[in-house]
């Protein structure tokens, strides 16, 4: 690894870091309230060692072969890894266990398919449903649909396998800025609270908000920020 380039990491870490805990003080909220996770996809195992030995733990992939090729190469950090993309059912087998949090549950079939991998592998699995917020070209489950799939990922978890359902994800539209993006937080937010009213179930998460916009996220609520630009530099051409 490039000496200039592992300062130059280290130095976006921590001015990402410096900007979240700024953003938690001017809306009240303690700064370990929100958790950063690197988007990584693309980029080599070298940088994500990099910010490892920095100090940040949590790190998320949107294809599997790639991340559990990462996984492979990184075995002996301390990382939390997050799968962040679009979930073919077909691929629930590799993701079982092998992640601290799925993000992307979208549909009753991709939940029970996941679920019973979980449970073949003994483990219960986080995750959250991700929500369309409003472009069809997006994946995510509709709102009008977000309370049925809710109450069937309750009957996907049982005697400590199957599916933890920890809260809810969502992709906005893309906007020049960020208080454009700010409503559909506020949407997320409360979806979230009227999904866990009608479940009776503590739903504490909330992962929305990316490089151009996750100050306004943590202050609509954001639990987690998915952040990749600010820390990397430019996405690589995927080879």
């Amino acid at each position: 690894m490039n000496a200039k380039r592992a300062q130059l990491l280290t130095d976006r870490l921590h001015q990402v870091t410096d900007r979240m805990t700024e953003a938690c003080r001017t809306c009240g909220r303690a700064p370990e309230d929100v958790r950063l996770v690197a988007v990584s996809k693309f980029h080599p195992a070298e940088d994500i060692a990099v910010l490892a030995g920095a100090g940040q733990r949590h790190f998320g992939e949107s294809y599997v072969q790639e991340a559990l090729a990462k996984q492979t190469q990184l075995v002996d950090q301390d990382i939390l890894w997050h799968f962040i993309g679009g979930l073919q059912t077909k691929k629930a087998r590799q993701i079982a266990g092998r992640f601290a949090l799925v993000h992307s549950v979208d549909s009753e079939k991709l939940a029970t398919e996941l679920a019973r991998r979980s449970a073949d592998a003994g483990v219960l699995q986080p995750v959250l449903i991700e929500v369309n917020m409003g472009e069809e070209q997006k994946a995510g489950v509709d709102p009008e649909e977000l309370g049925a799939l809710g109450e069937a990922l309750l009957e996907l978890r049982e005697d400590g396998v199957g599916l933890d359902m920890r809260g809810l994800m969502c992709l906005p539209p893309v906007f020049d800025s960020p208080e454009q993006a700010r409503p559909f937080f506020a949407k997320l937010r409360e979806l979230r609270d009227d999904l866990s009213g009608r479940l009776g179930l503590p739903l504490p998460e909330l992962s929305m908000g990316m490089t151009g916009d996750y100050v306004a996220a943590i202050e609509e609520g954001a639990t987690i920020i998915r952040v990749g630009s600010a820390l990397f530099g430019p996405r690589p051409s995927r080879g």
